[in-house]
């Protein structure tokens, strides 16, 4: 049985920004619902004593929850290195210190493009300034600084001024991965869906700006799962190396998994998290090789895609057990191919559709809230 060491805690669905690539689920988890502070802390004791090392603290966006200090605290009094996740809206210099007291290790902080009207126009509102104060804050508080990027059609040509721009913050890491179509993504995939070749162009400007910043800046490319015919192991493999805890309690392998239906994920409120890696259907269900039909059961690469990723199986196919469609020898993967023509032929066209914006009630002032 392997031991997960990673954690993804969702803390809150509430968030300042509207992005069109949320891959949060449809419907989002409501305030009243979240996990309390008690629980939290329980959660990750739990997550400690099942081998967990590193946790992101992640939402929607988690500056709104008013006990995050003493989210980070349990987390650090149990052993678990801490990693807050945010747009940077509502980030000021006594909330970072105390969340430093607390024992917060590090930040990534996303960024929507390197101009700041692109910026706040894909976020769905002005946020490009308190980035930059960010940013700013974190590297004179001395903690770690990445920088995310969800790169698509309307910024993937910025690849040049987008590292530029983590290396004048002073990133530590710029991580540029493609857009995953799952939750509002799905819904926003023939606005945000690229041509191969803005893709292919974008990529070789990461392959020169590695070569330029070997030993100095880590640049990761989270490669594009319509493009190349090879699947990409889901999360390292389905129940291996991570879970996900969501806003209120439920327990899922991967952060897009509460939409397969029939999975019937567990929650911390109802078992020990231990139990629910070890024993439940939801993890069981697809981890290893067993569960593979053909063409994955005999695949040379079985051992190392694990059959690709369920959720992009079950939003193309409406079979989760099935072939990824980004692998090539899939039986799904002509609509792959079909939904990169469709956004070639509407870019030739001029004929994409504007973002339908996420909504996220009650969230927009990036006011605080207490569990």
């Amino acid at each position: 049985m392997p031991r997960p060491w990673a954690l993804l805690a969702e803390l809150t669905h509430l968030c300042p920004l509207r992005c069109p690539y949320c891959s949060n689920p449809l419907e989002l988890t409501g305030r009243s619902r979240e996990l309390d502070t008690a629980r939290w802390r329980d959660v990750l004791r739990q997550a400690a004593d099942l081998g967990v090392v590193q946790t992101h603290l992640s939402g929607g966006e988690p500056l709104l929850r008013a006990d995050l200090a003493e989210i980070v605290e349990a987390a650090e009094s149990a052993g678990v290195h801490t990693q807050l996740v945010t747009s940077g809206v509502g980030l000021d210099a006594e909330r970072l210190a105390g969340l430093t007291a607390a024992g917060l290790r590090g930040v990534q902080l996303s960024v929507q493009h390197a101009d700041a009207p692109a910026s706040d126009r894909i976020a769905g509102r002005r946020s490009y300034g308190a980035k930059e104060r960010a940013a700013a804050l974190v590297k004179e508080a001395g903690l770690p600084l990445g920088l995310n990027v969800v790169l698509h059609r309307d910024n993937l040509d910025a690849v040049d001024a987008l590292v530029e721009l983590g290396l004048a913050w002073g990133a530590d890491r710029i991580e540029l991965a493609n857009a995953q179509y799952y939750g509002w993504a799905l819904r926003n995939r023939a606005a945000l869906l690229p041509s191969a070749e803005v893709l292919a162009r974008a990529e070789e400007r990461v392959r020169w700006w590695r070569s330029r910043l070997a030993g100095r800046t880590e640049l990761v490319w989270v490669a594009a799962d319509h493009f190349g015919g090879v699947a990409k192991p889901c999360m390292g493999g389905w129940g291996a190396v991570s879970l996900t805890v969501t806003p209120d309690g439920t327990v899922l392998p991967c952060p897009a998994a509460a939409a397969l239906p029939g999975l019937d994920a567990p929650s911390v409120l109802d078992r020990p998290l231990a139990w629910i890696w070890e024993h439940s259907a939801a993890f069981r269900r697809y981890r290893g090789t067993d569960w593979m039909r053909e063409p994955c059961r005999t695949c040379p690469r079985r051992e190392e895609d694990f059959g690709g990723c369920r959720c992009q199986a079950f939003a193309f196919t409406g079979d989760a057990a099935g072939a990824d469609p980004a692998c090539r020898l899939s039986p799904g993967h002509g609509l792959v191919r079909t939904a990169v023509a469709g956004a070639e032929a509407a870019d030739a066209a001029g004929t994409r559709p504007g973002y339908v914006y996420r909504a996220h009630a009650r969230a927009h002032s990036g006011k605080r809230t207490r569990a």
